[in-house]
C-alpha cells in the first residue's frame, strides 16, 4: 500500500547521510521531497502543508541542531509527524457496561462491509466476545445470504428475518435484533447496513434512522483505502450526514498509494480504529498509528509479527524444537516440517518478510517470491519415511530417486534440500550453544560470547578417539570415504584406490558418490 511513499521517503534520508551538521538549505531540500512524496502518494493537500510545516520547525530546533546524528534526528521527527497525524494513539472499542454492545458499520457499496462485519465478529470471538452478525442490508442482490455464509465461516449466528432483495424493513430488523441478542446472551451486536454507488440523501436518512433506533456504542465507518481522495470527502460527508465514532480501513494490501489512511484522520479528527489487509478472515486487527509510520519509514512492525506468532505457534512445541537445537543431530525433518506448517499459519511468506526491517530494498525479490516452493519443500518432506526425516544421513542415491518420483520434483531438488537442511541445522545448533554463527562471534548474553576460544577451556575434539570427523552428507561422506580409501591405497602402492590389488568397481563407485552410472567411465 505504502510502497511509493516508502521509496520515496527511503531515498530523501539517503542523501542526508554522513552529514555532521543539516544547512538551512538542506531542511529546505529535505521539507520539498517530503511534500512531494506525501502529494505523489495521494494525502490531502491540507495535511501535507501541516505535516511538512511541523518536520520544518523541528528541523530547525535544538533538537536537530545538538543531535550527534542529524539524519537519524530527522528521520525521528518524520516518524513522530506520521505517528500524530494517523491518530496519535491506538483506539479501542468502548464496549457497553449493560446489555449487548452495539456496533454499527457504514460507508459506500463496494467497500467491504459485509466481509469486514464477519471479521470483526471473528476477531471479538478471539477476545472472548460472543457476537451476533445483523443483516440489514436488505437492497443489495444477495446481501443477506453473503453475510450468512460469512457467518458460517467464523462460526458466528446471523440474525436474518428478512430475505432482502429489495424487500423488508432495514430498521425494523436492527431494533428487533437487539432483543434476540439479549434472549440468546450474546454480548456483542455487529448491524450490517446498506451502501450505495455514490453518497445520497436515502442512504443518509436509512443509516440515520436505524442509529436513532438501537442507539450503537459504536459507529464505524467502513471506507476503502484504495479511492485516494474520495475517500476523505466521502468520510467528511457521513460524518456529516450520520456521524461516526471511528474509521475502519479495507483493502490495505492492495496496491493503491496510501493517502487515504493519512488524510482521513486529519480530516475529520475520527481515530483509524481497525484495518483489514487481506482476503482471510483472519486479515483483519487494530489500527497502530505508530506501528503503520515504522512501516511507511521502512522499520518493520515486529510487534504484529511476535503478536501473530503467539497465535500461530504452539508454544510447547517450540519449547520442544529449540531443546533439540541444545543437542547434537536432535532437530530432525520432521522438527523442520512441523516448524514450517506453523509458519504457514501466519500468512504468506512475502507478508511475514514485509514486516522486518530494512525489506523494503528487496521488495522487488519479495513480490516475485513464489508461495508454491514452500509447498514443494513440504512435498519432498512428506515423501520420505519416518526414519529418513528422523535421521537424513541415510538418505543415499536410491532414495533420493524414490523421495523425488515420490514428491514430483527432481532429484537434484531432494540433494540441495538435504544439504540445506544440514548446512542451516549446524548453524542453528551453533547459535543456540552461543557460539553465534560461522565466522561470526556468538550472541551477547550467552554462552560463547566473542565466538573466540576461552581461556582454561578445553577444546572440542575433532571425533571420537580421535577419528577424522564424517561429513553429514551421504554424497559427501561417500567422496570423503572414498578420498581416504584412495589415498591408504596409494600409500600402500596402489593407485587404483583398491588396497587388495582387487579390480575396481566403477559403477559402484559411482553410486555411491551419488553419480549416474554413466559416470563410471569417467572415473576409469
Amino acid at each position: 500500500m505504502f510502497a511509493t511513499l516508502s521509496d520515496r521517503l527511503a531515498d530523501t534520508f539517503k542523501n542526508l547521510r554522513g552529514k555532521g551538521r543539516l544547512s538551512e538549505a538542506d531542511i529546505d531540500a529535505t521539507a520539498r521531497e517530503i511534500r512531494i512524496a506525501l502529494l505523489e502518494a495521494d494525502v490531502a493537500l491540507p495535511v501535507v502543508k501541516e505535516f511538512v510545516g511541523a518536520v520544518k520547525e523541528r528541523a530547525r530546533g535544538e533538537e536537530v541542531s545538538g543531535a550527534l546524528n542529524p539524519a537519524q534526528q530527522i528521520i525521528k521527527i518524520v516518524h513522530e509527524e506520521l505517528v500524530t497525524i494517523l491518530g496519535g494513539e491506538t483506539r479501542r472499542l468502548r464496549y457497553a457496561k449493560s446489555g449487548p454492545t452495539v456496533i454499527m458499520l457504514a460507508g459506500l457499496q463496494g467497500a467491504g462491509k459485509t466481509t469486514l462485519a464477519a471479521k470483526l465478529a471473528l476477531w471479538l470471538k478471539e477476545q472472548d466476545k460472543t457476537p451476533m452478525l445483523v443483516a440489514a442490508d436488505l437492497q443489495r442482490p444477495n446481501a443477506v445470504q453473503q453475510l450468512q455464509v460469512n457467518g458460517e465461516r467464523v462460526g458466528v449466528p446471523v440474525f436474518a428475518p428478512e430475505p432482502g432483495n429489495g424487500t423488508g424493513n432495514p430498521v425494523d430488523v436492527a431494533r428487533a435484533s437487539i432483543e434476540e441478542a439479549k434472549r440468546r446472551l450474546h454480548d456483542v451486536v455487529i448491524i450490517d447496513t446498506a451502501g450505495r454507488l455514490g453518497v445520497d440523501a436515502e442512504l443518509m436518512q436509512q443509516a440515520s434512522d436505524i442509529r436513532d433506533a438501537v442507539q450503537p456504542d459504536e459507529v464505524l465507518f467502513v471506507v476503502d483505502a484504495m479511492i485516494g481522495q474520495d475517500a476523505v470527502t466521502t468520510a467528511q460527508a457521513f460524518l456529516d450526514g450520520v456521524g461516526y465514532d471511528g474509521v475502519v480501513l479495507t483493502k490495505l494490501d492492495g496496491d493503491a498509494r496510501g493517502g487515504a489512511a493519512l488524510s482521513i484522520r486529519q480530516i475529520t479528527g475520527k481515530p483509524v480504529m481497525f484495518a483489514s489487509s487481506g482476503e482471510k478472515m483472519t486479515d483483519f486487527d487494530l489500527f497502530h498509528p505508530d506501528r503503520m509510520a515504522s512501516r511507511i519509514l521502512d522499520m518493520g512492525d515486529m510487534l504484529t509479527l511476535i503478536e501473530q506468532a503467539e497465535k500461530a505457534f504452539d508454544s510447547d512445541q517450540a519449547m520442544k524444537a529449540a531443546e533439540k537445537l541444545g543437542t547434537k543431530g536432535g532437530f530432525t525433518l520432521e522438527d523442520f516440517l512441523q516448524q514450517m506448517q506453523q509458519i504457514r499459519k501466519l500468512g504468506s511468506m512475502t507478508k511475514i518478510m514485509g514486516m522486518l526491517p530494512g525489506m523494503g530494498q528487496f521488495r522487488d525479490q519479495l513480490e516475485n517470491f513464489d508461495e508454491r516452493e514452500i509447498d514443494r519443500i513440504q512435498a519432498i518432506i512428506q515423501s520420505m519415511t519416518p526414519a529418513e526425516r528422523a535421521n537424513p544421513k541415510i538418505i543415499d542415491g536410491s532414495r533420493r530417486a524414490r523421495i523425488a518420483k515420490g514428491s514430483g520434483r527432481q532429484v537434484s531438488d531432494v540433494n540441495q534440500l538435504v544439504d540445506r537442511f544440514f548446512e542451516a541445522r549446524k548453524m542453528m545448533e551453533s547459535m543456540a550453544r552461543g557460539g553465534g554463527m560461522p565466522g561470526m562471534p556468538g550472541m551477547p548474553g550467552m554462552p560463547g560470547v566473542g565466538g573466540g576460544k576461552r581461556t582454561g577451556a578445553k577444546q572440542a575434539p575433532k571425533g571420537k578417539k580421535g577419528k577424522k570427523r564424517v561429513s553429514g552428507n551421504p554424497a559427501k561422506a561417500a567422496q570423503q570415504k572414498a578420498a581416504d580409501k584412495a589415498a591408504a591405497a596409494e600409500k600402500a602402492g596402489n593407485p587404483f584406490g583398491n588396497p587388495d590389488g582387487a579390480e575396481v568397481d566403477y559403477e559402484k563407485a559411482a553410486e555411491q558418490l551419488n553419480l549416474p552410472k554413466d559416470f563410471s567411465q569417467f572415473l576409469k
